[in-house]
Order: structure tokens, then C-alpha cells, then sequence
């Protein structure tokens, strides 16, 4: 087995681990636990207790409800009620009763009874002579607003009223410290009022020491109200951050449904953290919202997870979309006001999650995703915790159990964000693997290149070499051969003196240096150039009664001067000399070097005899002159008159252009 797959294996088995205990905690906080106490504990068991009840009509139930704000505020040991308003004084009308006491819902059943109400009283007793602090303690009750009395010597009095907390009264487990019991004991009755016909749930009573069944009460609350309010700020947390991906990512639809299964759930569990409105019109709808959100987080929770399978049944996916929308809108409170159908509405929930679910899970078990099997296993527990929680709620069975979907939440919340680590984590090992190959690709193209390159260069190096020699051997041959062939046949045929042969010879020499001059680098500088060509002529010019006049300034690099460009120079320079030598019977010559900007100059200059340039023959020396200026990118310009002497100017670019 490859070590990704052992990881995901071990991953796995670790979170199914997690899962099971999640689970297992879930069962055992759902039970209420027997507080731990000595033995002869009142609050070992219990408290027994005796059931009467009493019709009542709607005036009589808010004249109860004004009597017992009024003695709230007023106190006093006595309340001040009509016999029909209090509990029954006749022992006949008191029936033991085993507790819990439920009334379950119906499918459907009218939101407004008109059978009016009743009050059910739940007396239990106290035994005298307990010198430890007492209290009630009630875990579960979903009726109208509870009341306690306890029965003093004038009468009846108020421990309680729980009418500020009726509406979360469902909720919040109730608790009440008992006063001192006299010698004859306690006697304590809880008042209920329900509706003829409804649902309630009143679970078992408790009575006991105070530090006992506090503890009790305490969990109960953090587990039942504290905890789901930590998930919902979990999925808040959880929602800005998939919103947040979301809308960086658009195309990334799973951050999208992500983002509104978040949602969907913090709407789920808006009851744990926002009391319920006041007013009748909106608390229909503040519990329409609550129990329709329910059907959309199982609904984005199983898109989301079909997202992992590589098979798509897009009719499924429409046919649950399309259920849970007439569900919404069927249960909404706007045609069907006065109709109570939570039962209705969360059975076709559970419906549409087990048709979803029982899809998903044949998919895991079919591609065999550990993924998409984690998701399946997550969205089983969370569809088997909704029917436990749809018992409670339609008071089937378990009615002092906790509601157990803010685990499944834990559970299915933790198996989505293992599926987007794994996704994000495969799609950067995926990542990093192409950018692996693409740069061993990358490595092996340069290494061609490179290869290529080398190839190329030493091609081109060659083709210099192969260049350079053709233009040495052809410039040699036009130059120094034909002056020394020239020599040889007049030697031949005696026509040349000794002196003249010299005179060859000595400039077949300096053709010779002159070409091996325009070999040596110079790194683009014409005046390092001039210098050695001064270096080479100057014994000549010497010899030959002319005085050199040295007047050459700095001028800047010439970035097109290579061997071929300094070869026409120096031939240019030296047949200017030449020709002072030869024709212009001076006795000085001037060489002058400027910057001009864009371009630089070179000026031969003597004060020979000068010559009309009206009337002189264009030889082969100046049309050579000329040609080679051209080819340097340059202009070369005669200036002279007879007695005057002659200037030779040559005008060379800075920056050249390349040819075309």
C-alpha cells in the first residue's frame, strides 16, 4: 500500500474514531444523569408526585397571569385569586402521576385550540426537619408559562413566576431555590397551563439539596443552551471565511455551498442565541424560519458533499431541490396560520435527508472516496440524530433527552473541512508535482538550448575565423602581393633600381604590419588605433624629411570598430601619408583628432605644394579613399589649392546602424 493511501487510511480511521465518540458523548448527554449524593439523598430519585386539573377559559388564564405579575411586584405571603384560580382543595381531585408527563403532537393540529385551556397542578411534598438548602429543579418544559406556589399557613403564595422567560422557557431548564420546610413540611405545587389538545412536555421533577442539583442544572444549560451557541459561532467563523474564498474564487462552487450550509445553520440555530420576538405575526415567522432552514443545511450539506463523487445524478439533485422548496413554501405563514405542522414539516425533511443521504452513502460505497465515505458516514449520524431530535420535538419518545443536531453539526462540519484540507492538500501536491516536471522539463530545454548555443557560437566562430582569413588572404593578395609580384617581374625585366625595389619592399612591410595592427584589439578606440599606427610609420616619416605634428584629443568608444572597420582606418591614414610622402613635397604634416557630438574626425593636414582639385585626374588611390569612407559609415573630404597645401578630413559616426 503507497504511503498516501496508508495516510488517508490512518485519517480516516482517526476521524471515524472521533466521530464514534462524538456520537457516544451525544448519547450519554442526552440522558439526565442521577446526581451523585449520599444515600437517603432526596435528590437520589425523583420527587413523587400528585396531578390535578382545572378547566380554564382565556379571561381566566390572563387573570392569573395579571395576579401573579401584581404579587411579583407588590410580594406579599398571600396570593389573591378566586378559588377557581387556584389548586383544588379536595383531595379527591389529586391523582398520583408518573412523570414525565407528554402530550404528543398530532401530524397537524389547529395553532389556536378552540377548546380553550387547562390548568394542569403538579404538587409534590417536602419533608420536614432538613436543615440543608433545597431546591426545584425541572429539565425540561414545553408548556405555557410555568408557575410554582407553595402553601403557607393563610394560604397560597408565589415562588415563582416564569413568565419574563416564557419565551425561551422551552429551552432553559427551570430552577428554583425552595425556602426552609417547617416542622410539618413543604407542600409545593407547579402550575402549568396548556392548551386543550396541544402538545406539552413536563419532564421529571426534582427535589434536593441546592449544591446537588445546581450542578445538574448547570450542565444541563451548557449543554443544551451553551454548546450550540459555541457551534453557531463556529459556523459563523466558518461562513465569512467560505464566503470570503467564495468571493475571491468565484468558479469555486463548493466555497459557495460551503458558505450557505453556514448559513443555513446559523438560521437553524438562531433560537439558541436571539430570543424570539414578542409579537404573534413574527414569532410565526421566526419559527417558520428556524424549522425550514433545517431542510436547506441538509440539502447544501449533501450538494456539497456530491461535489467529491464523480458521478453527477442531476435529476436527484433537482428532485430534493425542488422538495425541500415546496416544503418551505408550503409551511410558510401565510395561507396556513393557523395550523401548527412542525411535525409535518421536519418529516418531510427527514424524508428528503434520507433519500439524499442513502444516495450519497451508495456513491461512497461505489467509488470508494475516503473523502466522500467520511462525508456519508458524518451525513448517516447527522439524518439518525434528526429522527432522535424529531421524537423529542413531536414528544414521541425521549422527552428529557437534549436535542442532538448541534453534534451532528460538530460531526458533519469536521468531516467537510477534512474533505477541503484533503482536496486543498491534493491539489497542491498536483501543483507541485507539475511544477516538478515542468522545471525538469524546463532544465532539459535549457540544456538543449544550451547545447544549441554552443553549437551555434562555435559555428559562428568558425564562420568568423573562415571570414577574417578570406579577408586577410584577399587584402594581402591585392595589397602586398600585388606590390611584391609587381617588384619581382620589374627586378625580372630591369626596370627598377635598387632603390626603388627598397622603397617596395619597405611599404610591403608596412602593408604587412598595417594589417597585423588591425588584428590586436583595441576595445573600440581610434585614438589607441592612431597611436599605433604612428608607432609603425613614424621611422618613415622621419626618414623621409616630414615632421609629425601631433594634435590628437580623447574621443569617445566607437562601438562598431572591429578588426575590418580599423583595417580601412589605418589604410585610409596611411595612404594619406603616402601620398605626402610621394607628392606633396612638405615638410611638416599635422594629424588631428575631434568630437563633434554625433560624430568624430580625423584630419590629415601638410604644407606641401597642394594641387587644383578642378582640374587633377581621379586615380585609383582616391576612388579606393572614397569607397572605404563609405563603408565605415563615414565621409571623406579633400581640401587644397595650389602653395596651399592639402587636408585630408574623415568623418566617422559615434553609433552606426546596423545594415539592413
Amino acid at each position: 500500500m503507497s504511503k498516501p493511501r496508508k495516510a488517508g487510511v490512518a485519517a480516516l480511521r482517526a476521524l471515524l474514531c472521533c466521530g464514534l465518540l462524538l456520537l457516544a458523548l451525544a448519547a450519554g448527554l442526552s440522558a439526565e444523569p442521577s446526581p451523585g449524593s449520599r444515600a437517603g439523598n432526596a435528590a437520589e430519585d425523583a420527587a413523587p408526585v400528585e396531578l390535578a386539573t382545572s378547566p380554564c377559559t382565556q379571561a381566566q388564564l390572563d387573570a392569573w397571569w395579571a395576579a401573579l405579575r401584581r404579587q411579583t411586584v407588590a410580594g406579599g405571603d398571600h396570593l389573591a385569586l378566586p378559588a377557581e384560580l387556584l389548586p383544588p382543595a379536595a383531595s379527591a381531585a389529586w391523582q398520583p402521576l408518573a412523570m414525565p408527563d407528554v402530550r404528543a403532537r398530532p401530524g397537524a393540529a389547529v395553532a389556536t385550540p378552540e377548546g380553550g385551556y387547562e390548568m394542569r397542578w403538579y404538587r409534590l411534598h417536602v419533608p420536614p426537619g432538613g436543615n440543608e438548602a433545597l431546591a426545584l429543579y425541572l429539565p425540561r418544559l414545553d408548556t405555557l408559562p410555568a408557575a410554582v406556589l407553595a402553601r403557607s399557613g393563610s394560604g397560597w403564595r408565589l415562588l415563582l413566576d416564569n413568565q419574563p422567560a416564557e419565551r425561551e422557557q422551552w429551552l432553559h431548564p427551570l430552577w428554583l431555590t425552595l425556602p426552609a420546610s417547617a416542622e410539618t413540611g413543604l407542600e409545593l405545587v407547579v402550575a402549568l397551563p396548556v392548551a386543550v389538545g396541544r402538545h406539552f412536555s413536563v419532564s421529571r421533577i426534582w427535589i434536593g439539596p441546592r449544591d446537588e442539583l445546581e450542578m445538574r442544572w448547570l450542565w444541563r444549560t451548557r449543554v443544551q443552551v451553551g454548546l450550540p451557541q459555541a457551534v453557531s459561532l463556529l459556523l459563523a467563523v466558518l461562513f465569512v471565511f467560505a464566503l470570503s474564498l467564495w468571493a475571491r474564487r468565484p468558479g469555486e462552487g463548493l466555497y459557495g455551498l460551503f458558505a450557505v450550509a453556514a448559513a443555513a445553520w446559523l438560521v437553524r440555530n438562531l433560537h439558541y442565541y436571539v430570543s424570539p420576538p414578542a409579537s404573534a405575526w413574527a414569532q410565526d415567522w421566526f419559527w417558520w424560519a428556524t424549522n425550514a432552514s433545517m431542510a436547506w443545511v441538509m440539502l447544501t450539506a449533501q450538494l456539497f458533499a456530491l461535489r467529491f463523487a464523480s458521478l453527477r445524478a442531476r435529476w436527484l439533485e433537482q428532485v430534493l431541490f425542488i422538495s425541500v422548496l415546496i416544503v418551505s413554501l408550503f409551511s410558510m405563514p401565510l395561507w396556513l396560520r393557523q395550523v401548527d405542522m412542525v411535525v409535518l414539516q421536519h418529516a418531510a425533511t427527514a424524508i428528503v435527508a434520507t433519500v439524499g443521504t442513502a444516495w450519497l452513502g451508495w456513491l461512497a460505497w461505489r467509488e470508494r472516496r475516503t473523502e466522500l465515505r467520511l462525508m456519508a458516514l458524518a451525513m448517516i449520524a447527522a439524518v439518525m440524530l434528526g429522527f432522535h431530535d424529531l421524537a423529542v420535538l413531536a414528544g414521541w419518545a425521549w422527552p428529557e433527552h437534549v436535542f442532538l443536531l448541534p453534534f451532528a453539526t460538530l460531526i458533519v462540519t469536521l468531516s467537510f473541512l477534512w474533505a477541503i484540507q484533503r482536496r486543498y492538500v491534493g491539489t497542491v501536491e498536483q501543483f507541485q508535482a507539475a511544477n516538478s516536471q515542468l522545471q525538469e522539463d524546463l532544465e532539459e530545454q535549457v540544456s538543449v538550448l544550451q547545447a544549441q548555443n554552443a553549437q551555434l557560437r562555435e559555428a559562428e566562430r568558425q564562420q568568423a575565423l573562415l571570414l577574417e582569413r578570406q579577408r586577410i588572404m584577399a587584402d594581402m593578395h591585392d595589397g602586398l602581393g600585388s606590390s611584391l609580384l609587381s617588384a619581382l617581374v620589374a627586378m625580372e625585366q630591369g626596370s627598377m633600381s635598387h632603390e626603388q625595389c627598397v622603397e617596395v619592399l619597405r611599404e610591403c612591410v608596412d602593408d604587412l604590419r598595417l594589417v597585423i595592427d588591425s588584428l590586436e584589439p583595441v576595445g573600440h578606440d581610434l585614438v589607441s588605433l592612431l597611436a599605433t599606427m604612428r608607432y609603425r610609420l613614424g621611422k618613415r616619416l622621419q626618414s623621409g624629411g616630414l615632421q609629425l605634428e601631433w594634435d590628437v584629443q580623447d574621443l569617445p568608444p566607437l562601438p562598431w570598430l572591429e578588426p575590418p572597420d580599423a583595417l580601412h582606418v589605418l589604410r585610409l591614414m596611411q595612404e594619406a601619408l603616402n601620398n605626402v610622402l610621394k607628392h606633396a613635397q612638405a615638410s611638416r604634416v599635422r594629424m588631428v583628432t575631434r568630437h563633434h557630438g554625433s560624430h568624430v574626425e580625423i584630419r590629415v593636414e601638410d604644407d606641401g605644394a597642394g594641387f587644383d582639385l578642378q582640374n587633377i585626374r581621379h586615380g585609383r588611390g582616391l576612388k579606393s579613399q572614397l569607397k572605404r569612407a563609405q563603408r565605415l559609415g563615414g565621409k571623406l573630404r579633400i581640401d587644397s589649392a595650389p602653395g596651399m597645401g592639402t587636408r585630408l578630413s574623415l568623418r566617422l559616426p559615434v553609433e552606426r546602424k546596423a545594415e539592413a
